[in-house]
């Protein structure tokens, strides 16, 4: 059996997705397996996914995934190079043979020409003496400027969010020698951060917004989907508003060292000592995020290192791919996918969590990780009663 992979936060899964899942289907035939590579309960934007990983993972396998594998936490909040890479080699690990990805130009040949531009050694050292000459551009626009000087229009491209993380996936193909054939869906429905037209198919982002407002988002998202996530809010098992965690977030960011923060991936050129100055000084989250941006430091990365600071991620956890492949969900031909590689992938499958202690002891503490990380995502939960410490270590796979 062939398996064709997809990167994805399926925060929640929406019609877009669906989209893509069926042109993907129609591009390599119904009898390839489509292998999810999904963010656990924290997304790279560095927010709490609105559903838990175990109930987005069955979403997505009612809509026609066929196996969802987890990607654990280090690397959900990594960098978009740092999330690519991970993602992109545990999906080469569990032998995809093609990678499939939404775009917005669909315009294959300039993401590869970036692809290949970004990883050479001189135009990092180009962007690098940019940012000595003008401190106050953040690192993607010092990135972008100096492409554009290379490669001109093709450039533009590193302004769309789903193109940004296409040329990161194209580039962890490369770095990591895999052989995975990229196959992009042009992207349908309103931007990112905008709402939609009438008509108009809308984006994760918007459909957020209007859950934590309490809006009907049900013509949103695919009926199979709706009824998971109905189930799970009937529950009060979700988390729709950001100030959910944020008691939760500043009892731990108090109890951190300077040391503590140092140590944050992604924290180098004194941003540590910034966040830190920032959580003694002030007394909210959004005050604290707003005291340490900068230009040069997007809210996005903030966000990321003050739930790694929480949550116990540090410098050189994300380094390469996960050791492991967690199965969040699957149904009958994903469970056929996974008997036909067991025993002869790159890296071991776990089906039940207590399997995870007879792996190497990295692996089980990246687990003992993510376990502790979901206890702290379920804080934030609506309905208290539904808070159950350790459900990492007692929940399987869902069979759809």
């Amino acid at each position: 059996m062939r398996a064709v992979g997809i990167v994805c936060e399926y925060n929640p899964f929406h019609k877009g997705h669906l989209y893509q899942i069926e042109a993907l289907r129609q591009s390599v035939g119904e009898d390839a397996a489509v292998v999810c590579a999904m963010s656990g309960d924290f997304v790279q934007r560095g927010e709490a996914a609105v559903f838990d990983k175990f109930t987005r993972a069955e979403a997505a396998c009612r809509c026609g995934a066929d196996l969802v594998v987890e990607l654990p936490l280090p690397w959900c909040l990594s960098s978009a190079e740092g999330f690519a890479r991970g993602a992109v080699g545990l999906l080469g690990a569990m032998g995809c043979e093609a990678l499939c990805f939404g775009s917005e130009s669909g315009e294959l040949e300039g993401l590869e020409q970036l692809a290949e531009l970004l990883l050479a050694p001189a135009f990092n050292e180009s962007v690098r003496a940019r940012l000595a000459r003008e401190p106050n551009l953040s690192y993607a626009a010092a990135r972008q400027l100096e492409a554009e000087t290379e490669i001109g229009d093709a450039a533009n491209l590193l302004e769309w969010p789903n193109d940004i993380l296409a040329v990161e996936y194209l580039k962890a193909v490369r770095t990591l020698g895999l052989s995975m054939r990229p196959l992009p869906v042009l992207r349908k429905g309103s931007g990112h951060d905008r709402d939609a037209a009438q008509g108009e198919m809308r984006s994760a982002s918007e459909i957020r917004r209007r859950m934590a407002a309490g809006a009907s988002v049900e013509d949103d998202i695919p009926a199979a989907a709706y009824a998971v996530y109905a189930r799970e809010l009937g529950k009060g098992r979700a988390v729709l508003k950001t100030a959910a965690l944020e008691t939760a977030m500043l009892s731990r960011l108090l109890l951190l060292s300077a040391e503590d923060f140092a140590s944050l991936p992604d924290a180098a050129d004194g941003l540590g000592n910034r966040l830190y100055r920032a959580v003694r000084e002030n007394g909210g989250l959004d005050a604290i995020l707003t005291a340490a941006k900068t230009r040069r430091y997007a809210l996005a990365r903030i966000r990321r290192l003050c739930l790694c600071a929480c949550l116990g991620v540090r410098e050189g956890m994300a380094v390469g791919f996960p050791p492991y492949a967690r199965v969040l969900a699957a149904d009958g031909k994903g469970r056929a996918y996974l008997r036909q590689r067991s025993g002869e992938g790159e890296i071991p499958l776990v089906t039940r969590p207590a399997a995870v202690r007879a792996l190497a002891a990295d692996s089980a503490a990246l687990f003992e990780l993510g376990a502790r990380a979901h206890d702290f995502y379920t804080l934030g939960f609506e309905n208290r009663g539904g808070i159950s410490p350790d459900e990492d270590w007692r929940t399987g796979p869902s069979i759809v």
